[in-house]
């Protein structure tokens, strides 16, 4: 069984990788810098050279594949996120429909069936509708907020004392570790067992509201954090500001906007708790990474 991992050198992708192969399973990646991944793993794979995105490199990645690791990489520049990930969608959907590829497990957000419009959200739910019409059986792994999130504010965690959002203050945040969302991927690619087609939420086992969560960090790191709730507005603003395009940045409020109104909600009712709980990921993960 060959098992195909796109963004082999991400976040998840790496951790999917290094679990597909600690099980023994065969793994081709897609990779545009084959160099950037590590020594050891690049003897211990077939690597496709190119993006995703290409129909030739899908095609040669796939030809004879059983499963499918997939996520979008982001763009803070591209004109929207719907565009984005349909740009990368549309060729992976027709050649795992080519090459008869027989399940795919993709990264996904939790909220599939909200009524209005939730930015990057939704242009995930397109993604998905894309990688169905593929007719391959498919896990798409539905998520809230990445735990992992929080480390792009270690800065301001470590210096200041602060973390902001413009999630509301009070209201619980669902949250997940990336190491239980590849946890989840790695078992249902190395399970050959699966078919059909299903949303399948991964949430953490806490329901913190951002004060809370403030309340944990201060005594996982022995000094005070605290919540620092931002309006929406400035979020987009700071987001403009480093560049990221008007699109991606009306896309990225429109989430936040969902998420405060509920957008999560019948997921994590659903959810069955992925292992990981946010004090645990504070001493594993945020504590290191402020110290280092």
């Amino acid at each position: 069984m060959t098992i195909v991992v796109t963004t082999p050198t991400g976040q998840i992708g790496r951790r999917v990788l290094a679990g597909l192969l600690e099980r023994g399973e065969a793994v081709r990646v897609i990779a545009r810098d084959p160099l950037r991944l590590d020594a050891g793993v690049r003897d211990r794979v077939q690597i496709v050279q190119g993006s995703h995105n290409n129909p030739a490199v899908l095609d040669e990645a796939l030809r004879g594949a059983d499963g499918l690791f997939w996520l979008v990489p982001p763009d803070a520049t591209a004109t929207t996120t719907e565009a984005h990930y349909l740009r990368f969608a549309r060729p992976a959907a027709a050649a795992i429909r080519r090459q008869r590829v027989a399940r795919v497990v993709g990264v996904s957000s939790a909220g599939h069936g909200w009524p209005a419009r939730a930015g990057i959200l939704s242009a995930a739910f397109a993604m998905d509708a894309e990688i169905e019409r593929s007719g391959a059986a498919y896990r798409a792994l539905s998520m809230p907020f990445f735990m992992e999130n929080l480390l792009r504010q270690r800065e301001a965690i470590r210096d200041q004392g602060i973390f902001m959002l413009a999630n509301t203050g009070e209201r619980p945040l669902a949250t997940v570790a990336i190491r239980d969302i590849a946890a989840t991927a790695v078992a249902l690619l190395a399970d050959p067992s699966w078919g059909g087609q299903q949303h399948l939420p991964v949430f953490g086992p806490d329901r913190l509201s951002p004060f809370q969560m403030a309340e944990v960090i201060s005594e996982e790191v022995g000094r005070p954090v605290a919540f620092r709730q931002v309006s929406v507005e400035d979020v987009a603003s700071a987001l403009a500001q480093r560049g990221a395009s008007e699109g991606t940045v009306r896309d990225l409020a429109e989430a936040t906007v969902a998420a405060n109104a509920g957008i999560y909600d019948a997921d994590r009712a659903a959810a069955t708790p992925a292992p990981t709980d946010f004090r645990t990921w504070c001493r594993a993960v945020l504590r290191p990474a402020l110290l280092a």
